[in-house]
């Protein structure tokens, strides 16, 4: 006796790692890399000045440039999303 229902979909089904279509999936991507990027560069900023002031400075930039790239793609993406909503509720 399976007690699986009928029509669900496993979160395992197929090969490889996959992930539900979404408009932010972009944005996802972008902040992995910026996470990961910031992880090194806190690994290594000790090497790149040995000044502490300049190494908070050169993290504290990269944080607030990140940041900022992640909020403006996200603002791109929910005013993509908002303009084709309302395009699509105009043509109904």
């Amino acid at each position: 006796m399976s007690s699986r229902v009928k029509g669900s979909d496993s979160l395992t089904k197929g090969k490889g790692l996959t992930v539900a279509p979404s408009p932010l999936n972009e944005v996802k991507l972008d902040l992995g890399v910026i996470l990961t990027v910031g992880g090194l560069l806190l690994l290594v900023q000790g090497r790149v000045t040995g000044d502490l002031r300049l190494q908070f400075l050169l993290l504290l930039s990269y944080g607030l440039l990140g940041m900022a790239w992640i909020v403006t793609r996200v603002r791109r993406v929910v005013a993509k999303l908002a303009r084709e909503r309302k395009l699509g509720s105009d043509g109904s």
